[in-house]
């Protein structure tokens, strides 16, 4: 008897779904599309209107089309069961094209299998009642793949012509790139400002201190903007006598959070592990898709991970909810189960992130799991057993006291029910000063206290501060803002984030985005000649299009034609009146140090730089920054005291792709080079070498060795020659945040004093 055919993405999932379904079927991995637009032309039909799709093999995929053609020839039905979304649902009608274009007598009957986890259940459920292709779903993303297409391959080659062969343009791309560039315009354009605070220490003669801060003065918002106005404050608040004028007392609730989403994910990911979006999105496939636990073989431990739902099924919430009593006691289980609101545009079919089962407790699948995967299941397992538990409650304390015309305040709060607190805490973003002030005050323990009680202040001091601007993106923060700004889609935050990186659009540094020179010139250039493509609500609107063609709402042609006929124009025109970078020749007010020609400021394969007007009779060069929007030459010491290790000269500070580095002199003549030295040594016992920073491909910079590869040290913070009091590790390293620098020990994880 012929067997049935069963078709998935991956050899993992097709391993984990077989131990399911038995020796009636045989299960065959695509390993992801097989067809798709040609890598090399357009591939789409645009003059006609109809904006047909021609699609061809992808390359290197000959085999397994050839094995899914023989496998299906041999059964008697086809069960497509790739992921449950719209890239899923492309790969299951493309197999099912080639399944129908290829064989030669009759068609195996074809029907569609979805799940949401890979469990026996789940599975068994879903191939006793196959579906049809859902065509809808299969359209939205023929659309999004056709629109990224024509925006990609129509301005990409613009680009080439204007700035620098290799660019790339993409729908939704440049639009984050335009985030990261508008951010560092907001920074550069902000004004620091002096301000100043005093805060005390109040003691009740109760056995308890505690830190108070001004809040007002004569009434009103206390406002101090310099040295003698706080010096002033300072010393009326050490007169006067003080007492305390208010307590307030409230009982507070804090709600446990949903189950994850993709977005939150990635961003507690992140916030907790310091994991990429496109890390966190890898190992959350793997849990996905199946782990081997031992004797049990491989076992799905989560649900589908690319959803912006927070449902859970009745089951789930069954189960967890008898978890909960069984292990924490009923008063941590809420007496009706907790719902959560999805956004408008979930669908409300999918499940929330969860595991998918209870018995497969961290602790219990340690054992089988890699670091990095264990981080992220216990994350996904605490968050879910806590989105069904009962509420935290404090007891928040405010006192007011009053210092002559001054009030100053304390606030604390006291846990009186831990409730899901007791699994987990939602993590909190280092840039939030609203969630970070609060949790600290969840630290503060006040005293019994009543109005009218003298009190002491002590330790009154004045501290200055400055205004700070904006922090640049991290990776939570910027996958959050494309989430609120409606651009892209929970599947594709970890490409975007990627491919803006791999473009050299933007660089990473000690985990912020900061863009390019290019990535600003590029985001100038078509937000001045595609303001649309480059517009944040556009692109926004256009994704609620996609979600609408999925549901049925909106036609694809339709879509398509409505975007393309203005896009067609602003193409013509950008062709011929976007700026031309390769040709720019700015002219400045200063002097060839050589010839004495004017320098101007022109474009190369690595940059904007400047050169002398007299070339190519003067070929002198130099970096140089801007400073109140002039051009000035960026002083730098050309004169490095290293020795070239090739052929002895001096090296010279140079300007390339990844960020400076150290060339020969005697270029080109000699073409040594080597990354800049720090000025410290390998801390690594035994080895001779020098820390030198280096620059990943994605512009990220790092510290290693410059023995490389006999020697292997690296790290993604700056090694200081210095060693740890608590471990005794040879050296420590700096961190260097919004809120200053900080000294760690990386074996111990110890804070160390500078």
């Amino acid at each position: 008897m012929a067997k049935s055919l069963v078709v998935v993405e991956s050899p993992a999932k097709a391993k984990t779904i077989k131990k399911y379904l038995g020796n009636d079927f045989e299960v065959k991995a695509s390993v992801g599309h097989v067809i798709d637009l040609p890598p090399h032309r357009m591939g789409v039909d645009l003059e006609s209107g109809e904006f047909t799709a021609e699609y061809v093999p992808i390359v290197g995929k000959g085999k397994v089309i050839k094995e899914l053609e023989k496998a299906s020839k041999k059964a008697s039905v086809v069960y497509l069961a790739p992921d449950p979304d719209r890239e899923g649902e492309a790969i299951a009608y493309h197999i099912a094209q080639v399944i129908k274009n290829k064989s030669n007598g009759e068609v195996p009957k074809i029907y569609r299998v979805r799940f949401h986890e890979i469990t026996k259940k789940a599975i068994q459920k879903a191939f006793e009642t196959p579906t049809e292709i859902d065509m809808n779903l299969y359209d939205a993303q023929q659309a999004r793949r056709i629109l990224d297409r024509v925006v990609g391959y129509q301005i990409s080659p613009i680009l080439w012509k204007k700035v620098k062969r290799g660019l790339s343009a993409g729908r939704v791309q440049s639009v984050a790139l335009r985030l990261v560039a508008d951010k560092e315009r907001e920074i550069a354009k902000f004004k620091t400002e002096e301000y100043w605070t005093i805060e005390a220490i109040a003691d009740a003669h109760k056995n308890l201190v505690f830190p108070v801060k001004l809040l007002k003065i004569d009434g009103k918002k206390a406002t101090l903007t310099n040295e003698k106005e706080a010096s002033s404050a300072q010393q009326e608040i050490k007169q006067a006598k003080s007492k305390i004028t208010e307590v307030q007392k409230k009982q507070r609730q804090r709600r446990p959070k949903a189950p994850f989403i993709t977005s939150k994910l990635q961003q507690d990911a992140a916030r907790a592990f310091r994991f990429t979006a496109k890390r966190t999105m890898a190992l959350a496939q793997s849990l996905y898709e199946g782990v081997e636990l031992g004797a049990e073989g491989a076992v799905g431990l989560i649900t589908y991970m690319r959803t912006d739902s927070t449902t859970v099924s009745k089951d789930a919430v069954f189960e967890v909810r008898g978890f909960i009593t069984k292990n924490f006691g009923k008063n941590y289980l809420p007496e009706k189960p907790n719902f959560f609101k999805n956004k408008k545009s979930a669908q409300e079919a999918h499940e929330a992130i969860r595991p998918t089962a209870t018995k497969y407790t961290p602790k219990f699948v340690k054992p089988f799991l890699k670091p990095e995967q264990y981080k992220l299941y216990s994350l996904i397992f605490n968050r879910f057993v806590a989105s069904q538990m009962a509420t935290a409650k404090y007891e928040q304390t405010q006192i007011d006291i009053e210092s002559g015309r001054h009030t100053l305040r304390a606030t604390g709060a006291i846990m009186r029910f831990d409730g899901f607190l007791k699994v987990y805490n939602e993590q909190v973003d280092e840039d939030d000063k609203a969630a970070l002030d609060e949790a600290k005050q969840e630290h503060v323990h006040l005293p019994d206290v009543e109005k009218g009680d003298e009190i002491e202040l002590k330790k009154v001091n004045a501290n200055q501060h400055f205004t700070q601007p904006p922090p640049k993106f991290n990776e939570a923060s910027l996958v959050k803002e494309l989430e609120e700004k409606g651009i892209g889609r929970p599947s594709t935050y970890a490409s975007i984030l990627s491919t803006i990186q791999d473009k050299g659009y933007v660089e990473k540094s000690e985990n912020r985005f900061s863009p390019s020179e290019l990535g600003l010139i590029v985001t100038d250039l078509l937000k001045e000649s595609f303001p649309d493509i480059m517009d944040v609500a556009f692109t926004a609107e256009m994704e609620e299009k996609l979600d609408k063609i999925e549901e049925g709402k909106n036609n694809l042609k339709d879509t398509l034609q409505n975007f393309y006929a203005p896009f067609k124009k602003a193409v013509l025109h950008a062709q011929e009146s976007m700026r031309d970078i390769k040709r720019m020749e700015e002219p400045t007010d200063l002097l060839c140090e050589k010839c004495g020609s004017g320098m101007i400021v022109k474009w190369g394969k690595n940059g904007s730089f400047l050169g002398c007007s007299n070339y190519p009779t003067c070929s002198n060069t130099s970096p140089f920054k801007r400073v109140d929007g002039k051009v000035v030459i960026e002083k730098v010491d050309k004169n490095v005291d290293v020795d070239c290790q090739k052929c002895g000269a001096k090296m010279a500070l140079k300007q390339g792709k990844y960020g400076r580095f150290l060339g020969c002199s005697r270029y080109p003549d000699c073409t040594f080079t080597m990354p800049l030295p720090t000025g410290i040594k390998c801390p690594k016992e035994g080895c001779t070498g020098d820390v030198v920073q280096k620059r990943g491909r994605q512009g990220k910079t790092f510290y290693g060795c410059s023995k490389y590869p006999d020697c292997e040290f690296v790290s993604w913070n700056m090694p200081v020659n210095k060693k740890c009091p608590m471990c005794e590790n040879p050296y420590i390293v700096v961190k260097t945040t919004k809120s200053g620098k900080t000294f760690t020990c990386p074996a111990c994880k110890a804070v160390v004093e500078e």
